[in-house]
Formats: C-alpha cells, sequence, structure tokens
C-alpha cells in the first residue's frame, strides 16, 4: 500500500480507501453485507482474483473489514464490515449521489449488475403523493429484475420480479435508469429501445426531490 506521506486527514484516509477496487469492495459490502468470497467476485467483474485477495488482506490489517466463520450449514468464511468501516457508509452513498449525472453515458462494455442500481434508486427517489395507495415499479434491466415500491411515502427497491406491477420498464440500464430518475424524457427513452406496460404517468410520482 503506497502512501501520500501527508500529515493531512484527507491524504491519510486516501492511503487507506484510495487504491483502486478498495471503494467497491465497501459498496459490495454495504449493499449485500457480508459476502462470501464467491459473492463478492461476481459483484466485482473485472478483478483479478489475487488482487482481490490482496485487497481484503489490506482492508482487514487496517479494520475496516473483518472475515469470520459463517455457522452451518453455510460452513464458509463471511466477509463484512466492522464498526470502523461501516462509517465509510455516508461517504459511498455521497459519491453515488454525486456520481449520478455521469451515469447519462454507458458504453457497449459497461457491466451492469442490478443491485448496483438498486442502491441509486433508494438514495434518490421519493413518494411525492404519499396519501395515495402505493404503486409498484418493475424494471427489466442487468442481470434481475428490480421491483421498486412506495411505502409511508419512501420509495425502495429490491431485487426481484414485482408480482403485479402497475409499470414495468423494460431496456438498456441507461434507458431504464435514466427514465425512471427523470434524466431522459419517456420519448427519448423509448428512441434508445426502452418499452413500457401499465401507466407511465407513474414515473411523476417516483421522482428525486429537488
Amino acid at each position: 500500500m503506497r502512501s501520500y506521506g501527508e500529515y493531512c486527514s484527507l491524504a491519510k484516509a486516501l492511503d487507506v480507501i484510495g487504491d483502486r477496487w478498495t471503494l467497491l469492495i465497501v459498496r459490495e459490502l454495504t449493499i449485500q453485507g457480508p459476502c462470501r468470497y464467491t459473492d463478492l467476485r461476481k459483484g466485482l467483474p473485472g478483478i483479478a482474483t489475487n488482487l482481490l485477495a490482496d485487497r481484503l488482506r489490506e482492508l482487514e490489517h487496517t479494520g475496516i473489514v473483518r472475515r469470520e466463520d459463517a455457522p452451518p450449514p453455510i460452513a464458509t468464511t463471511l466477509f463484512s464490515l466492522t464498526p470502523r468501516g461501516e462509517e465509510l457508509r455516508p461517504a459511498v452513498e455521497e459519491l453515488t449521489r454525486w456520481g449520478l449525472p455521469l451515469m447519462s453515458e454507458q458504453r457497449p462494455d459497461d457491466a451492469v449488475q442490478s443491485h448496483w442500481l438498486i442502491a441509486a434508486i433508494d438514495l434518490m427517489l421519493t413518494d411525492r403523493t404519499p396519501e395515495r395507495p402505493p404503486v409498484t415499479i418493475e424494471l427489466r434491466t442487468g442481470d434481475h429484475p428490480i421491483a421498486v415500491e412506495t411505502a409511508d411515502g419512501a420509495v425502495r427497491a429490491r431485487l426481484g420480479p414485482a408480482g403485479d406491477p402497475d409499470l414495468t420498464l423494460t431496456g438498456e440500464a441507461r434507458a431504464v435508469l435514466g427514465t425512471l430518475l427523470g434524466m431522459i424524457d419517456l420519448a427519448g427513452a423509448r428512441a434508445e429501445g426502452l418499452s413500457y406496460d401499465g401507466d407511465p404517468k407513474i414515473l411523476d410520482r417516483v421522482r428525486p426531490l429537488g
């Protein structure tokens, strides 16, 4: 682990979490909770297995990640964030918010996993008319369908089909997420291959604040 060699709290923080892949490991553990090594490998396409092992050792050494044996019948090693590691959650969330405008571009070779999109949806969306009956939107993109549901004024997303959704959006991740977050209008998204089934007016209800 290289150091900036500066007596500065930001520089010292980057000494610990500034290496490539490190914050994405933290992302996986904040979204998924305790993970097996294979879960982390799946959630980090492109990382070499030896590099992941190195990063996990470094994070353990700095007190951000811990490993423990899961009880039977799982009987495997699980990695999770320590209380010190959990303190990074607000920083990860703020970087997720900051990076959302950059999601307006999707390169052809960009990997897409549905649980990454869930993190952005949970952070950004609110129910603008919470007094009305709950609604459900199903997103068909990435590697799994996503159910987006309103409840008590909040909007929450989870992996899995929605059952009987009020609206279904199907297409590439940029078009689906962009439509949901109001970054792309419906006509523009349809020009990019988005299809929908149900009432698109529901999109006016679940929008980011501001």
